[in-house]
């Protein structure tokens, strides 16, 4: 019974390490306090919801990478298992749209061609300095890992793309900036970009900023984790093991002291 309950208190630890300490971790970064919201991808059995990450895409494409780049993922990706997992043809489709700087050809010169599923990202400017002179001097992040680089990751990037308000009469704004109340300073560069109805959805899901936003994120998370679904099932096969491991070894402790038991009875009756 003892290593029983060891073995259980273990996984009882094992489980909570996993699920509070990035929790804790993100309590130490500095900032306005970021309210926590729902998601299907939450542990330790939670999964992506494909048509969200659908939407997600859209909102990014057609939003976000105007100035953010995510140079870690390539078109295909779009089409693996655990992600949007838009069909082959559809992938090619994406890729295409995208116009990819390429060569040299056999004059030595770089030329333009549609995207293949196989190419990276396209990024909105050819190099940092492209990118700080079109921003006013601000460099729009890479936004492969944001959902993890942030504090609160996720609920921070939804607060951020929802905190967009009037500043308060007393708060002084520097030149350019833009109050956002989940922003650490309340002054961000980037400019509120959702609107209600900037991007049309097709599956009769609400065209409004809060939507954008959980979908976009969920897009976002699933670029950081791509393997986040397969690491859960992962993680249930190696608990249900540790379990039943457990039963096993208290089963056999017990059955190897019962016959220790006898045998100490059994001496102390002959004497």
């Amino acid at each position: 019974m003892r290593l029983l309950r060891r073995s259980l208190a273990i996984l009882a630890l094992c489980a909570f390490s996993a699920a509070a300490l990035p929790s804790i971790s993100h309590a130490a970064g500095e900032g306005p306090e970021i309210a926590a919201q729902e998601w299907s991808w939450a542990p330790p059995f939670g999964r992506f919801d494909r048509a969200q990450l659908q939407r997600g895409y859209k909102v990014y494409q057609r939003v976000c990478a105007n100035c953010h780049s995510m140079n870690l993922l390539s078109y295909r990706n779009l089409g693996e298992p655990g992600g949007p997992q838009f069909s082959e043809a559809a992938v090619s489709a994406l890729a295409a749209q995208a116009q990819i700087t390429d060569g040299p050809d056999d004059t030595g010169k770089m030329f333009q061609r549609p995207g293949r599923p196989s190419d990276r990202f396209r990024a909105p400017y050819a190099n940092a300095q492209a990118a700080r002179a079109a921003n006013g001097g601000a460099l729009p992040p890479d936004l492969s890992v944001m959902a993890k680089a942030r504090p609160k990751g996720p609920d921070y990037i939804y607060a951020m793309l929802t905190g967009y308000e009037d500043p308060p009469v007393d708060f002084k704004m520097s030149t350019g900036m833009h109050y956002n109340a989940a922003f650490p300073g309340h002054q961000i560069a980037m400019p509120n970009v959702l609107v209600d109805g900037v991007v049309e959805y097709t599956d009769g899901t609400e065209a409004t900023v809060s939507n954008y936003s959980k979908d976009v994120t969920a897009f976002l998370m699933w670029a950081a984790e791509p393997h986040l679904e397969q690491r859960y099932q992962v993680g249930a096969r190696i608990m249900i093991f540790l379990i039943v491991f457990a039963i096993v070894m208290y089963l056999t402790k017990k059955a190897v002291w019962s016959r220790v038991h006898r045998r100490d009875h059994a001496a102390k009756s002959e004497t």
